[in-house]
């Protein structure tokens, strides 16, 4: 499973030009579900989307960053985007072998709005499958990967 991380002070997602899902100060999720994707991805990746500190204390004197999206009571925005799984490596064209099915990532990716949505932040989502156009405000800018492979689990 990949997730491009963006710390935000708005995001927004329209499908046929009319707005679907629009966030405040939070985070903007793009997610990729690969063939080897489970349960376990999502559940590792929706509690490193909630815990990991992106967001400054502005209570203190120093710029470090020191809160989750949990602790500022942040937005999300989650946009399912297979295209984080096209390798380029070869030829001219991207090969997305290594992408979950539709109807699997679906699934998946469904689920990971679920959890996500346990955590009683307000969570946004674009349209599965759809075409979108995502207007993305990054706050810093500040953008990470987020990867958790299923081979890994057997690692950890």
């Amino acid at each position: 499973m990949r997730v491009i991380i963006q710390r935000v002070n708005f995001s927004q997602v329209k499908v046929n030009g009319k707005i679907v899902g629009k966030i405040g100060k939070g985070l903007n999720l793009l997610v990729g579900i690969a063939t080897t994707d489970t349960e376990v991805e999502i559940d590792w990746m929706v509690r490193k989307c909630l815990e990991i500190r992106l967001f400054p204390d502005l209570d203190s004197n120093n710029n470090r960053w020191e809160k989750s999206v949990k602790d500022i009571n942040g937005e999300l925005l989650i946009i399912s985007q297979f295209t984080l799984y096209g390798d380029c490596r070869k030829g001219r064209r991207p090969s997305f072998d290594n992408a979950a099915s539709p109807e699997v990532a679906k699934q998946l990716y469904q689920l990971f709005v679920d959890r996500l949505k346990l955590s009683c932040l307000k969570v946004e989502t674009g349209i599965f499958g759809a075409m979108m156009e995502v207007e993305i405000d990054n706050d810093g800018p500040v953008t990470l990967l987020l990867e958790r492979e299923a081979t890994s689990i057997m690692n950890n």
